[in-house]
């Protein structure tokens, strides 16, 4: 597939469809989770159901079961199938510029967000959005070929000010998939974050015991 014989949508649909996703089969999962943030340790248990939805037990502290559960949500909004014309039917596609490494900017007009995109081969590697008064950048730095579309494995998110471009924060992302059955699942994800003052922090969510949920 070659700039000069697809357009714009054509490559972005492309490595769109090439995601990752859990089919219309999957029956969920439950696993034990622990997460690491310096000096403390938290213990717990995480189940994502049938229909995507989270529940997360055995954290007595309410923020740091909140911390996890809005992690959760986000592992699992990545997973999820979505409809290419259900979500991005009503855009509109169109070159931007090749970069370096040969990843091909796709500008987007329609997106509610203000989405851009880089497409290098059938992966998107790079996806910077606005929400409200922030803008963030997101660079993926390694996948995982998994034979049935490619995860994300290393990755940052650089976050700046919207309207002056001034840096407020990055976070570096390294995870790992252990596959369970027929579905590749998150056995570990680790976040290095650097905040707007230069403080620096580690996140760990490990996940053991990893079981695929009766159909």
């Amino acid at each position: 597939m070659t700039v000069a014989t697809t357009n714009a949508r054509d490559i972005f649909r492309s490595a769109y469809e090439n995601r990752y996703t859990w089919d219309e089969g999957f029956p969920g999962y439950t696993a034990d989770i622990i997460l690491t943030q310096g000096e403390e340790v938290h213990t717990g248990k995480i189940q994502v159901n049938a229909d995507y939805s989270v529940e997360v037990t055995g954290i007595d502290d309410e923020k740091v079961q909140e911390s996890i559960y809005n992690q959760m949500r986000d592992i699992v909004t990545h997973r999820k199938r979505g409809n290419f014309e259900a979500s991005h039917g009503k855009n509109q596609f169109n070159f931007g510029q090749d970069d370096p490494t040969g990843a091909v900017e796709i500008l987007v007009t329609g997106d509610a967000m203000g989405s851009n995109y880089k497409v290098r081969g059938q992966e998107i590697c790079q996806v910077s959005r606005v929400m409200g008064p922030m803008a963030f950048t997101i660079n993926t730095e390694e996948s995982l070929d998994t034979g049935e579309g490619y995860i994300s494995i290393r990755y940052n998110a650089i976050f700046r000010n919207a309207k002056t471009d001034e840096l407020k924060g990055k976070r570096d992302f390294k995870e790992t998939y252990e596959k369970i059955g027929n579905y590749y699942l998150p056995s570990c994800q680790v976040i290095n974050a650097i905040d707007v003052g230069g403080e620096k922090s580690t996140t760990e969510f490990t996940f053991i015991n990893l079981q695929l949920l009766e159909a």
